[in-house]
């Protein structure tokens, strides 16, 4: 899994998982500031602060919902509370508990979108940036309705 440190977006912005739990529910990211990924007042680059949040929810949910689930990245939303410097972390989990009622629940419904808030942090262990990541997850077996057709005069 940490080949991903060589993919380009994640290796182009200094942004780097650190380490993944036993059981796949927990990922930790890490983004040291480096000249390339500073912005011109110092501090880091907000897209690299929201690179650091894009892909751990939908890694996280297509590996602990299996292959009867189709898992992609909706959207997001990000909210800056101080100026990121230094070395900053974020923590992504999924707890047993999560992945069981988003089960239930799209065995129910078919499809539906997740929210999970990312907290980067610095080294004091201070917010800099939320994220609200948007997850999008149904059911491969999910059936669409098909659009009506419209009648032609």
């Amino acid at each position: 899994m940490k080949l991903i440190n060589w993919w380009p977006p994640m290796l182009g912005t200094g942004i780097s998982l650190k380490r993944v739990s036993a059981d796949r529910r927990r990922y930790e990211v890490e983004m040291k500031m480096k000249w390339y990924n500073r912005n011109l007042v110092g501090i880091h680059y907000g897209g690299s602060l929201y690179s650091m949040c894009d892909p751990w929810y939908m890694f996280i949910l297509i590996d602990l919902l299996g292959s009867d689930y189709m898992v992609m990245d909706k959207g997001a939303s990000i909210r800056y509370k101080r100026p990121g410097k230094g070395t900053l972390s974020c923590v992504f989990e999924v707890s047993t508990e999560q992945v069981q009622s988003i089960k239930q629940e799209l065995d129910e419904i078919g499809k539906k979108d997740y929210t999970f808030l990312c907290e980067v942090k610095n080294s004091k262990g201070e917010i800099v940036t939320e994220v609200d990541k948007i997850v999008y997850v149904r059911k491969k077996s999910f059936v669409f309705d098909e659009p009506k057709a419209s009648k032609q005069a």
